[in-house]
Protein backbone atom coordinates (compact mmCIF):
# COMPACT_ATOMS: atom_id res chain seq x y z
CA UNK A 1 0.00 0.00 0.00
CA UNK A 2 2.72 2.39 0.95
CA UNK A 3 4.82 2.07 -2.16
CA UNK A 4 1.37 3.66 -4.14
CA UNK A 5 0.47 5.90 -1.48
CA UNK A 6 3.77 7.91 -1.11
CA UNK A 7 4.26 8.71 -4.88
CA UNK A 8 0.19 10.00 -4.68
CA UNK A 9 1.17 12.20 -1.81
CA UNK A 10 4.66 13.32 -3.71
CA UNK A 11 2.49 14.31 -7.58
CA UNK A 12 0.41 16.16 -5.05
CA UNK A 13 3.07 18.34 -2.88
CA UNK A 14 4.85 18.77 -6.30
CA UNK A 15 1.71 20.28 -7.90
CA UNK A 16 1.00 22.53 -5.64
CA UNK A 17 4.11 24.65 -5.15
CA UNK A 18 4.13 24.82 -9.54
CA UNK A 19 3.92 28.16 -10.42
CA UNK A 20 0.91 29.01 -12.11
CA UNK A 21 1.84 29.60 -16.37
CA UNK A 22 1.94 33.32 -17.15
CA UNK A 23 -1.15 34.64 -18.64
CA UNK A 24 0.05 37.00 -22.11
CA UNK A 25 -3.84 38.17 -21.98
CA UNK A 26 -3.97 39.49 -18.05
CA UNK A 27 -0.82 40.97 -18.53
CA UNK A 28 -1.74 43.00 -21.89
CA UNK A 29 -5.04 43.75 -19.84
CA UNK A 30 -3.16 45.25 -17.05
CA UNK A 31 -0.56 47.23 -19.03
CA UNK A 32 -2.68 48.58 -22.08
CA UNK A 33 0.30 46.98 -24.39
CA UNK A 34 0.04 43.83 -26.82
CA UNK A 35 3.25 41.27 -25.75
CA UNK A 36 4.84 38.97 -27.96
CA UNK A 37 5.65 35.48 -26.24
CA UNK A 38 9.06 33.31 -26.75
CA UNK A 39 8.05 30.26 -26.15
CA UNK A 40 11.60 28.70 -26.51
CA UNK A 41 12.20 30.86 -23.09
CA UNK A 42 8.96 31.25 -21.98
CA UNK A 43 9.25 34.53 -21.61
CA UNK A 44 6.45 37.06 -22.45
CA UNK A 45 7.80 40.55 -23.54
CA UNK A 46 5.73 43.80 -24.21
CA UNK A 47 7.56 46.86 -25.21
CA UNK A 48 7.09 50.17 -27.09
CA UNK A 49 9.12 52.86 -28.56
CA UNK A 50 9.30 56.33 -26.87
CA UNK A 51 8.44 58.75 -30.16
CA UNK A 52 6.76 60.65 -28.35
CA UNK A 53 9.86 63.23 -28.08
CA UNK A 54 12.19 63.90 -31.26
CA UNK A 55 15.89 62.50 -30.15
CA UNK A 56 18.65 63.23 -31.99
CA UNK A 57 22.29 61.77 -31.45
CA UNK A 58 25.29 63.66 -32.76
CA UNK A 59 23.16 65.70 -35.16
CA UNK A 60 21.09 62.84 -36.15
CA UNK A 61 17.41 61.67 -35.90
CA UNK A 62 17.08 58.78 -34.11
CA UNK A 63 14.50 56.40 -35.19
CA UNK A 64 13.01 54.40 -31.57
CA UNK A 65 13.75 51.47 -33.35
CA UNK A 66 17.37 51.99 -32.72
CA UNK A 67 17.62 51.64 -29.20
CA UNK A 68 14.99 53.89 -27.40
CA UNK A 69 12.40 51.26 -26.63
CA UNK A 70 10.80 50.85 -23.31
CA UNK A 71 10.21 47.12 -22.42
CA UNK A 72 9.52 44.75 -19.42
CA UNK A 73 9.99 40.61 -20.00
CA UNK A 74 7.58 38.33 -17.50
CA UNK A 75 8.87 34.70 -17.06
CA UNK A 76 7.41 32.27 -14.19
CA UNK A 77 9.30 31.41 -11.01
CA UNK A 78 8.96 29.74 -7.54
CA UNK A 79 7.22 33.18 -6.31
CA UNK A 80 5.76 32.98 -9.19
CA UNK A 81 6.65 35.10 -11.71
CA UNK A 82 9.75 37.41 -12.57
CA UNK A 83 9.47 40.81 -14.46
CA UNK A 84 12.46 42.14 -15.28
CA UNK A 85 12.81 45.83 -17.87
CA UNK A 86 14.50 48.50 -19.34
CA UNK A 87 12.29 52.13 -19.30
CA UNK A 88 13.56 54.80 -21.84
CA UNK A 89 13.13 58.06 -19.70
CA UNK A 90 14.02 61.93 -19.69
CA UNK A 91 15.61 63.73 -17.24
CA UNK A 92 12.26 65.38 -15.66
CA UNK A 93 10.83 61.95 -15.52
CA UNK A 94 13.92 59.42 -14.05
CA UNK A 95 12.95 60.25 -10.55
CA UNK A 96 9.29 60.00 -10.62
CA UNK A 97 9.19 56.82 -12.17
CA UNK A 98 11.66 55.61 -10.10
CA UNK A 99 9.61 56.66 -7.26
CA UNK A 100 6.85 54.65 -8.58
CA UNK A 101 8.51 51.77 -9.38
CA UNK A 102 10.04 51.20 -5.98
CA UNK A 103 6.49 52.20 -4.49
CA UNK A 104 4.58 48.91 -6.36
CA UNK A 105 7.69 46.88 -5.56
CA UNK A 106 9.80 46.86 -7.89
CA UNK A 107 13.68 46.79 -7.37
CA UNK A 108 15.84 49.70 -9.34
CA UNK A 109 19.11 47.98 -10.38
CA UNK A 110 21.09 50.81 -12.70
CA UNK A 111 20.27 54.03 -14.39
CA UNK A 112 22.75 55.59 -16.74
CA UNK A 113 23.18 56.68 -20.33
CA UNK A 114 23.27 54.63 -23.61
CA UNK A 115 24.45 57.68 -25.81
CA UNK A 116 26.86 60.87 -26.07
CA UNK A 117 25.85 64.18 -27.37
CA UNK A 118 21.60 63.11 -27.26
CA UNK A 119 19.60 65.82 -27.34
CA UNK A 120 17.38 66.18 -25.23
CA UNK A 121 19.30 63.44 -22.58
CA UNK A 122 18.27 60.01 -22.58
CA UNK A 123 18.31 57.92 -19.35
CA UNK A 124 17.67 54.15 -18.98
CA UNK A 125 16.47 52.67 -15.73
CA UNK A 126 16.36 49.05 -15.37
CA UNK A 127 14.10 47.27 -12.99
CA UNK A 128 13.21 43.66 -11.89
CA UNK A 129 10.86 42.41 -9.58
CA UNK A 130 9.29 39.07 -8.45
CA UNK A 131 6.12 37.67 -7.16
CA UNK A 132 2.33 37.73 -8.67
CA UNK A 133 2.11 38.49 -12.23
CA UNK A 134 -0.76 40.94 -11.66
CA UNK A 135 1.10 42.21 -9.23
CA UNK A 136 4.33 42.85 -11.38
CA UNK A 137 1.94 44.38 -14.16
CA UNK A 138 0.19 46.70 -12.07
CA UNK A 139 3.77 47.66 -11.16
CA UNK A 140 5.25 48.12 -14.42
CA UNK A 141 1.84 49.83 -15.46
CA UNK A 142 2.18 52.32 -12.70
CA UNK A 143 5.72 53.08 -13.48
CA UNK A 144 4.58 53.96 -17.16
CA UNK A 145 1.25 56.04 -16.41
CA UNK A 146 3.69 57.98 -14.05
CA UNK A 147 5.75 58.61 -17.25
CA UNK A 148 2.57 59.52 -18.94
CA UNK A 149 1.25 61.98 -16.76
CA UNK A 150 4.48 64.08 -16.81
CA UNK A 151 5.21 64.21 -20.49
CA UNK A 152 1.64 64.21 -21.78
CA UNK A 153 1.28 68.11 -20.87
CA UNK A 154 4.24 68.91 -22.05
CA UNK A 155 6.39 67.07 -24.89
CA UNK A 156 9.37 68.99 -24.31
CA UNK A 157 11.63 68.09 -21.14
CA UNK A 158 12.35 69.87 -18.98
CA UNK A 159 16.27 71.51 -18.40
CA UNK A 160 16.59 72.26 -14.60
CA UNK A 161 15.64 70.80 -11.31
CA UNK A 162 14.21 74.20 -10.40
CA UNK A 163 10.96 74.95 -9.71
CA UNK A 164 8.94 78.16 -10.15
CA UNK A 165 9.95 80.21 -7.52
CA UNK A 166 13.08 78.76 -6.49
CA UNK A 167 15.87 81.09 -6.23
CA UNK A 168 19.06 80.97 -8.03
CA UNK A 169 22.22 79.68 -6.13
CA UNK A 170 23.92 82.34 -5.03
CA UNK A 171 27.12 83.08 -6.44
CA UNK A 172 29.47 82.90 -3.40
CA UNK A 173 29.26 80.01 -1.31
CA UNK A 174 29.39 80.28 2.73
CA UNK A 175 27.85 76.97 3.87
CA UNK A 176 28.25 77.03 7.47
CA UNK A 177 30.39 74.07 8.54
CA UNK A 178 29.70 73.50 12.17
CA UNK A 179 25.93 72.48 11.97
CA UNK A 180 26.56 69.63 9.30
CA UNK A 181 29.65 68.55 11.40
CA UNK A 182 27.43 68.29 14.09
CA UNK A 183 24.72 66.30 11.89
CA UNK A 184 27.14 63.86 10.51
CA UNK A 185 29.08 62.98 13.64
CA UNK A 186 32.56 64.24 12.05
CA UNK A 187 34.41 66.80 10.78
CA UNK A 188 33.91 67.70 7.22
CA UNK A 189 36.65 68.73 4.86
CA UNK A 190 35.84 73.05 3.61
CA UNK A 191 36.80 74.89 1.09
CA UNK A 192 35.79 78.39 -0.06
CA UNK A 193 32.71 77.84 1.53
CA UNK A 194 31.75 74.33 0.63
CA UNK A 195 31.81 71.59 2.89
CA UNK A 196 32.62 67.84 1.96
CA UNK A 197 31.82 64.71 4.01
CA UNK A 198 33.69 61.22 2.56
CA UNK A 199 32.88 58.26 4.60
CA UNK A 200 34.99 54.98 3.51
CA UNK A 201 33.47 51.54 2.80
CA UNK A 202 36.30 48.74 3.25
CA UNK A 203 36.30 45.96 0.78
CA UNK A 204 38.58 43.48 -1.52
CA UNK A 205 39.49 43.48 -5.21
CA UNK A 206 41.47 40.81 -6.39
CA UNK A 207 41.98 39.47 -2.98
CA UNK A 208 43.56 43.19 -2.18
CA UNK A 209 42.08 45.50 0.63
CA UNK A 210 40.72 48.61 -0.99
CA UNK A 211 38.44 51.52 1.12
CA UNK A 212 38.07 55.20 1.11
CA UNK A 213 41.35 56.35 -0.69
CA UNK A 214 41.02 53.79 -3.44
CA UNK A 215 37.43 55.21 -4.37
CA UNK A 216 34.98 52.85 -2.34
CA UNK A 217 33.45 55.15 -0.50
CA UNK A 218 29.86 57.33 0.30
CA UNK A 219 30.51 61.03 0.04
CA UNK A 220 28.47 64.37 0.32
CA UNK A 221 29.63 67.97 -0.96
CA UNK A 222 27.50 70.91 0.23
CA UNK A 223 27.43 74.55 -1.79
CA UNK A 224 25.06 77.71 -2.10
CA UNK A 225 24.35 79.14 1.87
CA UNK A 226 22.82 78.06 5.40
CA UNK A 227 19.21 78.58 3.44
CA UNK A 228 19.93 78.09 -0.14
CA UNK A 229 22.28 74.79 -0.91
CA UNK A 230 22.63 72.52 -3.13
CA UNK A 231 24.35 68.78 -2.15
CA UNK A 232 25.55 66.18 -4.59
CA UNK A 233 27.00 62.73 -4.02
CA UNK A 234 27.80 59.13 -4.53
CA UNK A 235 26.34 56.35 -2.68
CA UNK A 236 28.93 53.40 -2.09
CA UNK A 237 26.37 50.45 -1.03
CA UNK A 238 25.81 46.58 -1.35
CA UNK A 239 23.31 44.98 -3.37
CA UNK A 240 21.32 44.14 -0.71
CA UNK A 241 21.07 48.17 0.55
CA UNK A 242 20.44 49.98 -2.18
CA UNK A 243 16.78 49.36 -2.70
CA UNK A 244 16.28 50.73 1.03
CA UNK A 245 19.03 53.72 0.53
CA UNK A 246 17.46 54.60 -2.55
CA UNK A 247 13.67 54.82 -1.07
CA UNK A 248 14.97 57.17 1.71
CA UNK A 249 16.55 59.57 -0.38
CA UNK A 250 13.97 59.67 -3.03
CA UNK A 251 11.36 60.40 0.20
CA UNK A 252 13.41 63.31 1.19
CA UNK A 253 13.43 64.86 -2.58
CA UNK A 254 16.70 63.83 -3.33
CA UNK A 255 17.09 62.93 -7.31
CA UNK A 256 19.00 60.42 -7.88
CA UNK A 257 21.04 60.46 -10.90
CA UNK A 258 23.03 57.50 -11.70
CA UNK A 259 23.11 53.99 -10.49
CA UNK A 260 25.88 51.22 -11.37
CA UNK A 261 29.10 49.75 -10.76
CA UNK A 262 32.75 51.24 -10.90
CA UNK A 263 34.86 47.53 -10.23
CA UNK A 264 34.51 44.37 -10.99
CA UNK A 265 35.37 41.32 -9.25
CA UNK A 266 35.24 43.32 -5.58
CA UNK A 267 33.53 41.52 -2.67
CA UNK A 268 31.41 42.27 -1.42
CA UNK A 269 30.08 43.57 -4.53
CA UNK A 270 29.30 47.56 -4.26
CA UNK A 271 26.84 49.54 -6.23
CA UNK A 272 27.58 53.23 -6.45
CA UNK A 273 25.03 55.58 -6.94
CA UNK A 274 25.02 59.03 -7.51
CA UNK A 275 22.40 62.08 -6.57
CA UNK A 276 21.42 66.02 -6.07
CA UNK A 277 19.53 67.64 -4.27
CA UNK A 278 18.39 71.39 -3.49
CA UNK A 279 17.23 73.16 0.13
CA UNK A 280 18.34 73.98 3.40
CA UNK A 281 21.97 72.92 4.45
CA UNK A 282 20.72 71.00 6.82
CA UNK A 283 17.52 69.49 5.79
CA UNK A 284 20.13 68.51 2.90
CA UNK A 285 22.52 66.68 5.29
CA UNK A 286 19.64 65.45 7.39
CA UNK A 287 18.61 63.36 4.29
CA UNK A 288 21.90 62.21 3.21
CA UNK A 289 22.20 61.35 6.66
CA UNK A 290 18.59 59.38 6.84
CA UNK A 291 20.36 57.41 3.62
CA UNK A 292 23.59 56.52 5.89
CA UNK A 293 21.19 55.47 8.86
CA UNK A 294 19.40 53.25 6.88
CA UNK A 295 21.47 51.32 4.84
CA UNK A 296 24.00 50.74 8.22
CA UNK A 297 26.64 52.69 6.06
CA UNK A 298 27.85 54.10 9.56
CA UNK A 299 28.39 50.63 11.20
CA UNK A 300 30.48 48.99 8.87
CA UNK A 301 31.98 52.49 7.14
CA UNK A 302 36.46 53.08 8.05
CA UNK A 303 37.65 56.34 9.94
CA UNK A 304 37.47 59.69 7.80
CA UNK A 305 40.35 61.13 7.47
Amino acid sequence: MKSYVWPAIFFLQTAIVLPAPLDPAKIDQITGLKGKLNEREGVYKITFPRDDVKVTVDGWTMPPFMGLGTWASFTESKNGAMVMGDTVLFEDEVNAAMSAALDAGLNVTALHNHFFFDQPKVFFMHTEGEGSVDDLARAVRKMYDTVKAIRGPNAKPAESFAVVGQPSLPEKNSVTAAPLNEIFSMQGEAKDGMVKFTIGRPAKMHGVKIDNTMGVNTWAAFAGDDKNAVVNGDFAVTEDELQPVLKSLLKEKINIVAIHSHMTHEEPRIMFFHYWGRGSAKDLAQAVKGGLLVGGLLKVSSPVH
